[in-house]
């Protein structure tokens, strides 16, 4: 049977950048693997930033469901019988930040499904760095994904606090999650991973590999046609270099804009090259980068896509500029 693995975390975690380097340690271990984007939107930035993983052996897929979650349950189950028939070691899944988990392991007891899979790994990415004043959207999806994990993976750990300090905020954060969800777990030091991701060694993913699941039960407070929480894209942005930051700035201070968790992306730079941005309220990085396009991404509850494209469009020199939300929000 093959085996497929989940990796979960709320919009902005990491789950991309932690699941390359899974997937290049299972490739370097011989294995024939599928990666499986399942998003709600119209748009997968991920698909780009993974696609030099496909080769003879890896195979990326893209499922995207649009904003009918009933659409989207029957897309995943296809795709999943087409991937299941391939016959790979090792299928990793990363679903949208707005996943609601029980559909993964409804869908997985299905038959056909149910002679070709078996649940390998759930893996919870969180941000070191994510704010202790969330949303009670957002709260919830860090908890219900955390109830479920076999192995918790900090990540964006920072050189201003020690990794066994960010592992027991993010624990008290996440069992105050659990307990106002009324699960019974409470996840321990054993249960997470502190450590850079440049860090990892093949020990560390073997680990991971092995990590499992666990079937904790919790109250289920949203679905996904109640979530204000969302992604926008905006595309083909070039903006002068001396105006990006204080743009994002603008964005995060304009309350029409939506309450926003973090802007991330990556620009042209003047000398010809590119820029990656990450930014949240409290920081803001822009620095050179190898490779890029002109994207940005927003984070957020209830985003106003009209009032941020207002922000762009008075500094992008791009005709070609367009936005795209993930998932449908209040304001259009």
């Amino acid at each position: 049977m093959t085996e497929i693995d989940l990796i979960t975390g709320i919009l902005g975690a990491g789950k991309t950048t932690f699941l390359r380097g899974y997937v290049q340690y299972l490739l370097g271990k011989g294995k024939r693997v599928a990666v499986l984007l399942n998003d709600f939107g119209a748009v997968n930035i991920d698909m780009m930033l993974l696609r030099d993983l496909q080769s003879e052996r890896c195979e990326v897929v893209m499922l995207v469901g649009c904003s009918d979650p009933q659409s989207h349950r029957r897309r995943l189950r296809t795709q999943l019988i087409a991937l299941g028939m391939q016959h790979f070691d090792r299928v990793v899944m990363e679903p949208s930040g707005l996943f609601d988990m029980d559909e993964f392991f409804d869908t997985l007891f299905e038959p056909p499904l149910d002679r070709w899979f078996r649940t390998g790994s759930v893996l919870t990415v969180a941000d070191a760095e994510l704010s202790e004043e969330l949303s009670p959207q957002m709260r919830y999806l860090l908890a219900s994904q955390a109830a479920c994990c076999g192995r918790l993976i900090l990540s964006k750990l920072s050189g201003s606090e020690q990794p066994e300090q960010a592992a027991e905020r993010m624990l008290t954060q996440i069992n105050a999650g659990l307990a106002a969800i009324s699960c019974d777990r409470r996840l321990t030091a054993g249960d997470i991973t502190a450590k850079a991701f440049s860090a990892f060694t093949a020990e560390d993913y073997a680990a991971f590999a092995a990590a499992g699941c666990r079937h904790a039960s919790y109250v289920k407070q949203y679905s996904a046609e109640t979530f204000g929480s969302g992604v926008s894209y905006y595309l083909h942005i070039r903006i002068p270099q001396a105006e990006i930051l204080p743009t994002v700035r603008a964005i995060f201070d304009d309350a029409e804009c939506g309450r926003i968790y973090r802007i991330k992306g990556s620009l042209p730079a003047e000398d010809g090259g590119w820029l990656k941005l990450n930014a949240v309220p409290e920081r803001f990085e822009l620095a050179p980068v190898g490779s890029g396009q002109g994207v940005l991404i927003v984070i957020g509850d209830s985003l106003n896509r009209a009032a941020i494209d207002a922000h762009l469009k008075a500094v992008n020199t791009d005709p070609d500029y367009v936005s795209v939300d993930m998932v449908p929000h209040h304001h259009n």
